[in-house]
């Protein structure tokens, strides 16, 4: 048997820089945590903003704290055909070359030049489940689901570093087409 996973499954949500953090929400603003996430130091704020697409609009969509040097959207193949894009699909923090979005807050709004993007299914570990599992940061790995539609995701990306801790990301698209539910657990298999 391989080393065993809970998923967690990331729905559409923003990480916000300091400077599009006071363009929505007024100068000095800071995020308000909402819920801790299993990642630490993360966590869902309180705030949340409209994102607005070519072709639609999602309202109230959650940011997640802490804010980071540059924002970044995060949507599914879904999400991204009902606002008319076609972002691609990257780690996080990749971002150069992705298309923009406009965001609407209570105090104004913000067009990104770019951050659209729709992440890759990664794995975070901590330096120990990461040893314990066999792998390293940046290694790509094999995952197996159970259960009713049982499927093997290929190229999962390993995030393994001290501010990490085991669980699967992957998104809604891909949590549905097998059937999963945040806290399942899936089987890393090795290449």
């Amino acid at each position: 048997m391989g080393y065993k996973v809970p998923v967690g499954i990331s729905n559409k949500h923003l990480h916000l820089s300091d400077q599009d953090l006071a363009a929505l929400f007024g100068a000095d603003h800071k995020l308000t945590p909402y819920k801790e996430l299993v990642q630490r130091g993360q966590y869902a704020a309180e705030e949340q903003v409209d994102l607005v697409g070519p072709k639609g609009v999602f309202k109230s969509i959650r940011i997640i704290g802490p804010t980071r040097p540059q924002t970044q959207v995060e949507i599914s193949k879904t999400d991204a055909r009902a606002l008319g894009m076609d972002p691609p699909v990257r780690e996080s923090g990749k971002l150069a070359g992705s298309p923009g979005i406009k965001l609407v807050g209570p105090k104004g709004e913000v067009t990104l030049g770019e951050g659209t993007i729709v992440a890759l299914r990664h794995i975070h570990l901590s330096p120990s489940q990461a040893a314990e599992a066999g792998v390293k940061d940046k290694d790509l790995v094999d995952v197996k689901t159970y259960g009713t539609r049982p499927v093997i995701f290929e190229d999962v990306l390993i995030r393994a570093g001290d501010a990490h801790f085991r669980e699967f990301h992957l998104d809604t698209d891909e949590a549905n087409a097998a059937g999963l539910a945040n806290g399942n657990e899936v089987e890393i298999v090795k290449k």
